[in-house]
């Protein structure tokens, strides 16, 4: 599989909180409607961890990210003290590449 990361990146920080946004591209099979919900968090934390040059946590997605322009889902990054949300939004999908953009929520949630 290949992974390339093209980034666009704010990070506004008070001690844990996250705010990213950056856009992914990888390859999934031939035929797929979605991206697997564990690569999409196991990209997410691999940018995120490359953003901030140590792991924030560990990522979930709880639903396979649909291959459409606009889907949209939400992950989790836990970091061992707080839960933070994370919008994944697919921006394009060529071929078999998905592009997609990363938003860390400012606060935890509730």
């Amino acid at each position: 599989m290949k992974t390339a990361v093209r980034r666009s990146v704010a990070v506004v920080s008070v001690g844990a909180a996250l705010l990213l946004s950056g856009a992914c591209s990888f390859d999934f099979s031939l035929g797929a409607v979605s991206v697997d919900s564990g690569t999409v968090a196991e990209v997410v934390e691999t940018q995120l961890t490359a953003e901030l040059g140590q792991s924030p946590g560990d990522v979930t997605c709880p639903e396979n990210l649909p291959a459409e322009v606009g889907a949209e889902i939400r992950c989790e990054l836990d970091t061992g003290g707080e839960v933070y949300g994370v919008t994944v939004t697919a921006t394009s999908v060529e071929g078999t590449d998905v592009n997609f953009d990363i938003l860390v929520d400012e606060q935890p949630m509730g």
